[in-house]
């Protein structure tokens, strides 16, 4: 079994991928996730009102926050040095949802999938925490990669 390419070590024990003669190349991925709530829910958070203060703020830096330390809380994942992570947040009023895509960059010899992936959960969560007390049954929903560049398996974006 070639160790370059599993998870899976030759004696059978979860271990992290070697990528040491991997190349270094630009790497970027872009994810998304959704949190849907009510109405109410929606324009507490849209007109500024909600008395814990800027819920799309506060999720923008915790999702930035989590893909920096996505190596921490997943398992064998690669700590990276990050060169670039945004993360939007836009309200949907006739979804009555927001809508959270993460970027995340660098130049690297593996992808950014998993911290992108990270920083979209991270700041879905951030927003249920944050309004939580408003409402609980608010339902995080598609977190999904939309898009990878970079590296041996080249070009994903997925289907619309």
């Amino acid at each position: 079994m070639n160790s370059q390419f599993t998870h899976i070590n030759q004696d059978g024990k979860a271990n992290m991928v070697d990528v040491t003669d991997k190349n270094v190349t630009e790497r970027q991925a872009v994810a998304q996730a959704y949190v849907e709530m009510s109405t109410q829910t929606l324009d507490l958070i849209v007109s500024g009102s909600h008395h814990k203060g800027d819920v799309f703020a506060t999720a923008r830096i915790a999702g930035i926050m989590a893909a920096k330390k996505t190596s921490d809380v997943i398992p064998l994942c690669h700590p990276l040095a990050l060169t670039k992570v945004e993360v939007e947040l836009t309200a949907e009023p006739e979804f009555n949802r927001v809508k959270i895509q993460s970027l995340c960059k660098l130049s690297g010899k593996t992808g950014v999938e998993m911290e992108a992936l990270t920083a979209a959960s991270v700041a879905a969560l951030t927003i249920y925490d944050m309004c939580k007390a408003v409402q609980k049954d608010m339902i995080i929903t598609q977190v999904k990669l939309l898009e990878k560049t970079g590296g041996k398996s080249g070009h994903f974006k997925a289907e619309s």
